[in-house]
């Protein structure tokens, strides 16, 4: 590097519409580099909260013009795409798209390329690898002899909140109690930490020029895909999970199972199970040479199921529902984009027009429980206190901390005030007893033609089989449940009750 290395690099990231790409730009903004990024679509990226920090350019990887005009006044270059789930002939267009990169790379005097691939198993002949993990390899070598100082990542499973890898891993454990699985969950496995691989992402912008190799990153934790399932499992406060391992299924077979019972399609997940046909366990560290490890890193893979579990909840409140998540290995396209990512939400939708001002509608709707009620079926949401109460919940008693008012965090019943847009909207999120997450939204709003508008939503995110199983055992109650209540909302506004059901 040149004498301005304490100076913010200008970088190039393609895939920042993909889970790694999209997740590496703020961190590169973070540390104050100068990001642009590569997309075939860049309007894609017009609602991530860096867009407005970000120059975004339209190109594709495989056009030498685009990708030649996105490299001018670049010093290091992120390679962050592959064609993985793309059907036949994905090497040879991994092949050609990354000799377009590196050849453009050394063409416009870019001082570095990164690029993040996957760990292939020690001893194991190429033509022996998975057609995945050996295109993979391959344009790692394309990038390292392509004449610019290139870092090549070597990763194996990558756990983090909405990675393929993850969701497979999780939707197996999840919706399986008892699981009949392919050998392949035998194999030995080193995952590492979203965090982790990205902190070397970016650490790697900054590596002396002299330096130009692979480098394996790795968590921890060494361990079989049934460990993890295991370990999952007690992270995630489930049932411990019966395995058991059978020969009989193939690379096929395997990926049609795991696209039966997770979100991740079979043009995903084959090449995914595939890859775990062979033991991927990191041969050296010494990427902390140049990237040294903070306190508590590497994550363990405990706890980087608790970081990318306690992201999944979270974010199934403020983003999930707007855009379904679905990113993968670093490749794999953003949220927004497959119907699979980021799996299940259930969804029921009311909305009714309101003879009422908004203000009047706002009213009923923050004084709603406690002694107000739920404005629909009285005793159906007492006896679901008193089950709640029965299991261990928290059932009905706990009524509200003031009688009009709520504030973020107050207890009301056995929901929990997450979110208020004070005249507009309250969330609730359940802390009743339930085989999932649930949400209850209820909006104050003015329509088209100035007409006060009531909008109500409840959503629930099912965990494991049994979540799947409630949510279409009570569905059939929803038209007397949440029709009612809607449809009471509306005339208590209308009356200026405010107070119970009409």
């Amino acid at each position: 590097m040149s004498d301005d290395t304490a100076a913010g690099l200008r970088c190039l990231v393609t895939g920042a519409t993909g889970y790694i790409g999209g997740r590496l730009v703020p961190e590169l903004l973070a540390e104050g580099h100068r990001v642009r990024c590569l997309a075939r679509s860049p309007g894609r990226l017009r609602d991530q909260p860096w867009a407005g920090d970000v120059e975004a350019v339209r190109g594709d990887v495989t056009d030498s013009a685009s990708v030649a005009a996105a490299m001018r006044g670049v010093d290091v270059a992120y390679y962050l795409v592959h064609a993985l789930g793309t059907g036949r002939g994905f090497e040879e267009t991994d092949r050609r798209a990354a000799r377009i990169f590196g050849e453009r790379a050394r063409e416009a005097g870019v001082r570095r390329v990164v690029y993040l691939g996957g760990l292939t198993p020690a001893g194991v002949p190429q033509a022996a690898l998975s057609p995945h993990l050996r295109s993979r390899a391959e344009v790692g070598r394309i990038l390292l002899d392509c004449g610019v100082p290139a870092t090549v990542l070597r990763a194996a499973v990558v756990i983090g909140s909405g990675s393929a890898s993850f969701e497979m891993l999780r939707y197996l454990t999840e919706r399986l109690p008892v699981m009949v699985t392919p050998s392949w969950v035998r194999t030995r496995i080193q995952p590492v930490a979203v965090r982790d691989v990205l902190r070397a992402l970016v650490g790697s912008a900054r590596m002396p020029d002299h330096v130009s190799r692979a480098f394996d990153i790795g968590g921890p934790d060494v361990l079989t895909y049934r460990d993890m399932m295991a370990r999952y499992a007690k992270v995630a406060g489930l049932p411990r999970r019966l395995i058991v391992p059978v020969p009989v299924l193939t690379p096929g077979l395997s990926s049609h199972w795991v696209g039966l019972v997770t979100p991740v399609p079979a043009a995903i997940a084959r090449p995914l199970t595939e890859s775990l046909r062979h033991e991927v366990v990191c041969r050296e560290h010494d990427i902390a040479r140049y990237v040294p490890d903070p306190p508590g890193h590497p994550i363990g893979f405990d706890e980087a199921v608790r970081l990318a579990l306690q992201r999944v909840r979270e974010a199934r409140v403020s983003t999930r529902w707007s855009s379904a998540s679905v990113p993968g290995a670093p490749s794999d396209p953003l949220p927004t984009d497959p119907d699979w990512a980021g799996g299940t939400l259930y969804t029921d939708h009311r909305s009714r027009t309101v003879d009422a001002s908004p203000g009047a509608l706002w009213r009923v709707i923050e004084g709603i429980g406690g002694e107000h009620g739920w404005y629909s079926f009285p005793s159906a949401w007492a006896v679901r206190g008193r089950l709640d109460r029965l299991i261990g919940g928290v059932g009905l008693r706990r009524g509200r901390r003031d009688a009009a008012r709520l504030r973020v965090g107050d207890s009301l019943d056995f929901w929990r005030v997450e979110e208020i847009e004070r005249g507009r909207l309250l969330r609730l999120r359940a802390e009743m007893r339930l085989p999932g997450l649930a949400w209850l939204e209820m909006y104050a709003e003015t329509d088209d033609e100035g007409r006060t508008r009531y909008r109500q939503r409840a959503l629930f995110h099912p965990h494991g089989l049994l979540g799947h199983l409630y949510w279409w055992s009570v569905s059939p109650f929803h038209a007397v449940v949440f029709g009612g209540m809607a449809r009471n909302i509306a005339r208590a506004a209308a009356t200026g009750r405010g107070g119970g059901p009409g």
